[in-house]
């Protein structure tokens, strides 16, 4: 098949041991972004599978209906960024291995680092040392300090493991549903929300974006935070509640705010305040970009590639495409 791969900006998935699974294929790698109908439905006319770098390009009705070769796009867990509908009426299947057993290890790693960066001021005593300053004002010790970690799935429980070795007290806070998981698994959940988040010296929250839990982070929810507390955020920016970030910072509730996503990605040069900010932290989305979780990701999605080409198709999120 010809496979056409978006996003690969540093032209990594080459040197993984997973792309010997497309052998056999004939394979473009594009390693830059656009958002550009025109631009991409010219690039990937002979394109018969579409491969995703997770929810780098949204695939739209105007950019399928200028594919007429393309019946397979696979990627990797959820899709908000792909028409559905718009697949199944162009005749594109898509396949999205939904990973619901495999461990979340990268992501909860750069959750923690954050933590840990937050309480220690890592970038502030750097740019300060650089600068030509000894040492800022003390930091914080984790031990005995809060964790509330919104959310309880896979990488919160990660996360959670992280923050136990460390001497943390760990509180979690989810949707009901979520909460009553937790208390069946014997595990403290917060009084209640407004609690969670004034008694909270860390929170982090992780929860999958869906239209149901757009904002769910509000504003009054931060500035119910400590002066003392961090934010962490390496989920989706669209769980917070727009404008809230901002009226944070301006208050002081929490102190820091420590950020992996943003409203705009990529963000060539940083146009976002946010990025710039003293109080803030911020990473360029790349809780999930390690060798080693791309090798396992892409392992999944070329496997869904192989599998339709041989008449088995898996992991199918629209079977009506195929009769």
């Amino acid at each position: 098949m010809k496979v056409h791969i978006l996003d690969d900006w540093f032209d990594t998935l080459r040197t993984l041991p997973s792309f010997r699974l497309l052998d056999g294929h004939e394979v473009t790698v594009w390693n830059d972004h656009t958002d550009d109908v025109a631009l991409l439905a010219e690039r990937l006319q002979p394109a018969e599978a579409l491969v995703l770098f997770r929810e780098r390009t949204a695939i739209t009705a105007p950019l399928l209906e200028r594919l007429p070769n393309l019946r397979l796009i696979s990627q990797r867990s959820v899709y908000p960024h792909v028409d559905v509908p718009a697949c199944t009426a162009n005749g594109v299947l898509l396949c999205s291995n939904m990973h619901a057993d495999a461990p979340s290890v990268a992501a909860a790693e750069l959750t923690f680092a954050l933590i840990l960066s937050a309480a220690r001021q890592i970038p502030q005593q750097m740019a300060a040392l650089q600068a030509g300053q000894w040492q800022l004002a003390p930091g914080q010790t984790l031990r005995g300090r809060r964790l509330g970690l919104y959310g309880y799935g896979r990488i919160a429980k990660q996360v959670a493991a992280y923050a136990q070795a460390f001497g943390m007290e760990v509180v979690w806070w989810a949707s009901d549903r979520g909460r009553e998981r937790a208390m069946a698994d014997g595990e403290p959940v917060a009084a209640s929300r407004t609690a969670f988040f004034a008694d909270s010296d860390f929170v982090s929250v992780h929860v999958r974006l869906k239209p149901e839990t757009k904002g769910i982070i509000t504003r009054d929810d931060l500035l119910a935070m400590k002066p003392t507390a961090s934010f962490v955020n390496t989920s989706r920016s669209g769980l917070v509640e727009k404008g809230a970030l901002e009226a944070a910072l301006e208050a002081g509730r929490p102190g820091c705010l420590a950020l992996d996503v943003f409203d705009r990605e990529p963000m060539t040069p940083p146009v976002d305040p946010l990025v710039l900010h003293p109080r803030v932290i911020a990473t360029p989305h790349i809780g999930y970009v390690t060798e080693d979780e791309l090798d396992l990701q892409f392992a999944d999605i070329y496997a869904q590639i192989n599998a339709y080409a041989e008449g088995a198709p898996i992991n199918m999120i629209n079977p009506e495409v195929r009769g």
